[in-house]
């Protein structure tokens, strides 16, 4: 007999904002349990959207840069008969936001010479704008699923 499900926790909100999306990215930015050197990088990256945007909200231009680089397909592996499927699968939103979240983490990351509070407010602007790296992964992530559209029965 298996065990029980583990229970799901909520996530923080973050102290400023009281945001619960803004602390799961806080907790996604962090490095070596460091928080509070999380949350000046990221709290730092939403000032410097507010000085460049200023007739906008920062929390609102992150929220919306999630949701235009959140895939809604995706593919996903599965083992038939010997043959492996790249089967087109829906993401659900939760998902879908913690893959974003990741892009834009990541491709800020990559990027050099600048501070990564700075980078970060560059790669949530530009998914903001729907350009960018994220946007791009998106992209081709969707691209793979409608690609592999013939092995979607395979669903499970």
């Amino acid at each position: 007999m298996r065990r029980r499900r583990a229970e799901r926790r909520e996530a923080a909100a973050d102290p400023k904002y009281r945001s619960k999306i803004l602390g799961k990215f806080v907790n996604m930015v962090m490095e070596r349990g460091k928080k509070s050197v999380a949350e000046t990088i990221v709290y730092g990256a939403l000032d410097e959207i507010k000085q460049k945007m200023p007739d906008k909200e920062a929390l609102e231009v992150f929220t919306q840069a999630l949701d235009n680089a959140r895939p809604l397909l995706e593919v996903k592996s599965r083992r038939i008969g010997g043959a492996t499927y790249q089967v087109p699968v829906e993401v659900k939103t939760d998902r879908g936001h913690f893959i974003a979240m990741r892009w834009i983490r990541d491709f800020a990351r990559q990027q050099k010479g600048r501070s990564m509070g700075e980078k970060l407010a560059a790669e949530i602007m530009q998914a903001y704008n729907k350009e960018g790296a994220a946007i791009k992964k998106r992209d081709d992530t969707h691209r793979m699923a409608e690609a592999n559209k013939a092995f979607a029965h395979y669903k499970w």
